[in-house]
């Protein structure tokens, strides 16, 4: 590569990476749900070989930045070997070749914020999907795109059993589209767990993603317990989402353990 053509592509890199954190609120906080346990130096219990190529579809919202956290690659070898022109523009739908990529972990950006100061959990009431796939549904209701913060996938449309995919509402810090009652849109941060709980079950995966993801938002924005709520136990709602069987009980139990 010559001289020239290198420093375009590192000007390239480096824009990538300022528009990754420009384009909403600065995270002071970044949490990644590691795929296996860790101590410094060390992966516990893992297989002697992690790592493989893999294809990543770009989810709404999702940076070369993001990706590269998500799969421990670096973002000069995703934008390389995508022959990406300007590595910061994804499009929603994208297939991203991702080489040598480690086991998927979830990350989850943190923001300073005074607005949250509920959680409000859902059901997608569908037997499949992913965050695109509800990005694209409600957008033909006109609410701009995804209307939760989270959604925590069961190993449906491509994604990992338990995955988190983060809304471009989460990381542009916008109201959600997700439950009117009780202002819940303006002050309730929306956790979506893919599946129709009213006749099926939350899968073991799914729960140890809720739970977590649950701690680590009560924990910053100082969220008490009795302010986690599923959609239908907001004062004002008439639905039984997250459905009939969601386990309400293991759920609050497993919280702070």
């Amino acid at each position: 590569m010559s001289g020239a053509k290198r420093i375009i592509f590192v000007l390239n890199i480096f824009l990538a990476m300022v528009l990754s954190s420009c384009a909403g609120p600065a995270a002071r906080h970044i949490h990644t749900i590691e795929p296996y346990p860790t101590i410094p130096g060390k992966v516990i219990g893992a297989p002697d070989i992690l790592r493989g190529d893999v294809h990543h579809e770009v989810a709404p919202g999702e940076t070369v930045w993001r990706i590269s956290k998500m799969y421990d690659v670096e973002i000069e070898d995703i934008v390389s070997a995508n022959r990406l022109k300007d590595a910061a523009v994804l499009e929603k739908g994208q297939r991203l070749f991702i080489p040598d990529a480690a086991p998927l972990r979830s990350v989850i950006p943190l923001y300073p914020s005074r607005k949250w100061d509920y959680i409000i959990i859902h059901h997608s009431a569908t037997d499949v999907g992913n965050a695109l796939d509800f990005d694209y549904a409600h957008a033909n209701r006109r609410w701009k795109g995804l209307g939760y913060h989270f959604v925590i996938d069961n190993g449906t449309s491509g994604k990992e059993d338990g995955q988190i995919e983060v809304s471009p509402r989460w990381i542009h810090q916008e109201d959600g589209a997700h439950c009117k009652a009780n202002e819940m849109n303006y002050r309730g941060i929306g956790v979506c767990l893919v599946g129709n709980f009213s006749e099926d079950s939350v899968t073991s995966k799914q729960m140890e993603a809720v739970v977590y993801l649950v701690n680590v938002l009560k924990d910053y924005y100082r969220i008490s317990n009795s302010h986690i709520l599923g959609h239908g136990q907001v004062k004002g709602a008439s639905t039984e989402c997250p459905g009939t069987r969601f386990p309400w009980s293991d759920f609050r139990q497993r919280l702070d353990q």
